[in-house]
């Protein structure tokens, strides 16, 4: 055609855009007779489409390039908008005046018409184009932070407290009824796809009566709560006395001698079992310093054959009197004990497991246990309790009656999804739980699920006005928990494959307000820088929050499978009446009944339950939605190098020269190498949205996400975590199972248990090292290949 030829010559002969007046005209009369030939032509449409396609295809130096089969472009702006645009437009379409004012004012009007209507046209459809294709939004993060705190002064007070105050109009039902209760609340608030998952579990309940105990000597016969027994105490606290048990515990009738171990340490046995025959004798064992079920597993080791379970006095906060009751504890270590290891599902194997244990084990208040010891009613001389103690003279017969009944009951779960916008595929689960076990439990439950509540309304408004988080979250209440977390354990089984593959990380609110004078922030090695800027960005409570640390220990919730089984970071908040002291941890592993544990008295203006709203849904925001994930690899390795500090102190001293040291610690220390160079090589351009690439940040977060798996353990002993990055309280800074295996080898004279407990240790860490070498090696393979 004859605008192709003219086209060429110009762009052949090197004119710029910008033509000079003379150029500008000599161009005009060149093409002054091809443009009104072409006008007059009935395939005007087709030269329009010729006029903009050199322009669309980007490359106007070839004169051979065939242009017919070329489409129209869709751009967004319309093509002959685009057209306008270029910078040749003039030139092309300038020339002189027509010949012909009646003939030049028809194809100039022909013109005009023409190019109003494509005006028109390309705007609509680029209207569409950008409504129907909206460009990803990459929000920088000072963006992230307004939104957040946008979203988190949503969370009041009073609308906490509403939530927790409906929950409790409940009658106390089943735990299917008040499941499905929360799903309504959550689904009205808008949140998609909420589920009430049900699973068929076996749940160990009280009998028709109370279990007793009696003292053979004076013949006195008591309930757990160390009132006598009769017919009047029986009616007047049927259900109290009804659920102090222990769920899972053996059932019979036990007589033998009461044998006082203490907290039932190895020290503690050592001492005992030098002294006596303890076989089917029952201990008297305070709850504290270490995991219940290891303390039952070590009493079951040596022979005895029941036990008393009771806090001492000393042991309990002051704030609380809780002297006078009994308690209920679990010993189950998670999920359904009839399907150990995979979900309770239609056509699962049911394994005949009514009990857990060969003991038979009766919790008792601090008051009964006074009365079996014979102490003074007053155990507090001069400010300082005397703690609870057997007489070392004179035996003491006790006959221990336990009876409750194994039934199959139905638990649910509320799960409820928030898809994600970029990352829908990766979970950052969100998790509390209910119960509808009567009057124990406490009310609890309805403070976490208010809690979880008020964040999912405040995140709502947020999510109708278009905006959505990045990543998944997941809202979770779990039931059974009380039992052994038995809600969320058959969940993860029952999804554990792709669990393992797309679970972020899990946030808890397991008793958030159990006290109301500390803050006792949690958070796996990874998450404690997080969970330590949040309570700087959120904590309006600043004389309760300021200089709270953030520690690594091992928590009571339904985090355990997350923890132990995914190697999934976990951070919680909670507060508690006083700080961790040498004999005060696991003590919150006794359920209380629920007038005892109010959280409504704890917190009367719920003020602390706005607070614990807050940092939690802060941290779950930023893990949601931050493009990196927000963890931290060098605080695993400096963990890791703590724990080994006062643990090779102590091979040493057990093993000697058996003991490999030098090669744990040249482990330990490239650990550290190898992340402080991760962090600092890989996460830092990422951090940086300049650098950021969208396949690098996925390669790193999927590095990042699987941080914490390498240090699980294959096995660990009853109680103890198998996540060895957890300790077992604030005062224990090493690796709790190289601890248990030293007291192991105290009890045994044997050094090989604390020799396989090494080379577990040892295979994590060096595990984990060769995994950030492999991350770094897989990044610097990926850039070479790209230069």
């Amino acid at each position: 055609m004859a605008y192709h030829k003219v086209n060429a010559d110009q762009r052949a002969q090197g004119h710029s855009p910008y033509l000079d007046n003379d150029e500008l005209q000599a161009t005009a009369l060149e093409l002054e007779w091809d443009m009104e030939k072409e006008l007059e032509e009935p395939g005007f449409d087709h030269f329009r489409l010729d006029g903009a396609v050199p322009r669309h295809l980007g490359n106007s130096q070839s004169p051979d390039l065939d242009l017919e089969p070329i489409q129209p472009s869709s751009s967004p702006k319309g093509r002959f908008q685009r057209l306008q645009e270029d910078p040749d437009y003039v030139s092309h379409y300038t020339r002189q005046a027509p010949k012909s004012n009646r003939c030049s004012f028809f194809q100039i009007l022909k013109v005009f018409c023409t190019a109003l209507i494509l005006f028109i046209f390309g705007t609509v459809i680029g209207y569409y184009a950008r409504k129907k294709c909206p460009s990803p939004s990459t929000s920088p993060e000072p963006n992230n932070l307004h939104i957040y705190h946008d979203i988190l002064k949503e969370i009041k007070a009073e609308n906490i407290q509403k939530i927790y105050r409906d929950l409790l109009q409940f009658p106390r039902e089943d735990d299917v009824d008040i499941a499905m209760k929360i799903l309504v609340q959550w689904t009205s608030q808008g949140l998609e796809d909420v589920q009430l998952v049900n699973y068929s579990v076996l749940l160990d309940l009280p009998g028709s009566s109370s279990n007793t105990v009696t003292l053979k000597n004076s013949g006195e016969c008591f309930y757990p709560s160390g009132q006598q027994c009769n017919r009047e105490t029986k009616m007047l606290h049927s259900q109290d006395l009804l659920y102090s048990y222990a769920a899972y515990s053996a059932k019979g009738t036990l007589e033998a001698e009461l044998v006082d171990v203490q907290y039932g340490t190895v020290k503690d046995l050592m001492q005992i079992q030098a002294i006596m025959n303890v076989t089917k004798k029952i201990a008297l064992l305070k709850l504290g310093q270490s995991p219940l079920l290891y303390k039952l597993s070590l009493l079951e080791d040596a022979g005895f054959g029941g036990v008393l379970l009771y806090i001492d006095p000393c042991d309990l906060p002051k704030t609380t009197d809780l002297a006078d009751k009994a308690f209920m504890v679990s010993l189950n270590s998670g999920g359904d004990p009839s399907t150990p290891g995979y979900a309770s599902i239609d056509g699962s194997y049911r394994q005949n497991r009514l009990n857990l244990t060969t003991l038979l084990v009766q919790p008792i208040s601090a008051v009964l246990a006074k009365k079996l010891v014979f102490s003074p009613e007053d155990t507090v001389q001069k400010d300082k309790c005397i703690p609870l103690q057997l007489p070392a003279t004179g035996k003491k017969i006790i006959s221990l009656n336990i009876q409750s009944v194994t039934t199959y009951k139905t638990i649910s779960n509320v799960i409820g999804y928030l898809k994600g916008s970029v990352f829908p595929d990766r979970y950052v689960i969100i998790g509390s739980h209910h119960n509808g076990l009567n009057t124990y439990g406490g009310q609890d439950w309805a403070s976490s699920t208010a809690i979880i509540t008020a964040f999912l309304q405040a995140l709502m408004l947020k999510v109708k006005r278009g905006w959505r988080p990045d990543r998944t979250i997941v809202f979770c209440s779990w039931g059974g928990t009380l039992f052994g977390n038995i809600g969320s354990y058959e969940w993860a089984e029952d999804r554990k494959r792709v669990l393992q593959r797309n679970v972020v990380a899990y946030v808890s609110l397991h008793n958030p307000v159990r006290g109301n004078s500390t803050l006792h922030p949690v958070a796996s090695p990874s998450l404690q820088q997080l969970a330590a800027e949040s309570q700087s960005f959120t904590c309006v409570e600043k004389t309760r929050c300021a200089g709270s640390n953030v520690s690594s220990v091992q928590i009571q919730g339904d985090s355990d499978y997350f923890i132990n089984q995914l190697g999934v970071p976990v951070t919680q908040f909670s507060y508690e009446d006083i700080k961790s002291s040498e004999n005060s941890s696991f003590l919150s592993e006794a359920v209380f009944p629920v007038h005892t544990t109010n959280p409504e008295e704890l917190d009367p203006s719920f003020s602390l339950h706005k607070t614990i709203a807050k940092l939690t849904g802060q941290v779950t925001l930023q893990i949601a939605s931050e493009p990196v994930l927000p963890f931290n690899a060098l605080d695993i390795a400096l963990e890791v190098q703590n724990s080994l500090k006062v643990a090779t102190v102590l091979l040493l001293l057990f093993l000697g020269d058996e003991a490999d040291v030098p090669e744990l610690l040249a482990v330990a220390s490239r650990l550290r190498d190898t992340a402080e160079l991760f962090q600092s090589d890989e996460m830092r351009p990422a951090n940086d949205p300049k650098e950021r690439a969208p396949v690098r940040v996925r390669m790193l977060n999927d590095v990042l996400q699987s941080l914490e798996k390498s240090f699980l353990v294959r096995r660990a002993p009853p109680g103890l975590y198998r996540n060895i990055l957890y300790r077992l309280d604030e005062r224990t800074n090493q690796f709790s199972v190289l601890l248990e295996a030293r007291e192991h080898c105290k009890l045994h004279q044997s050094n090989e248990t604390l020799q396989a407990a090494l080379s577990e240790v040892l295979s994590s860490i060096n595990s984990a090292q060769v995994y950030f070498k492999a991350g770094l090696d897989v990044f610097e393979t990926t850039l070479a290949g790209k230069k």
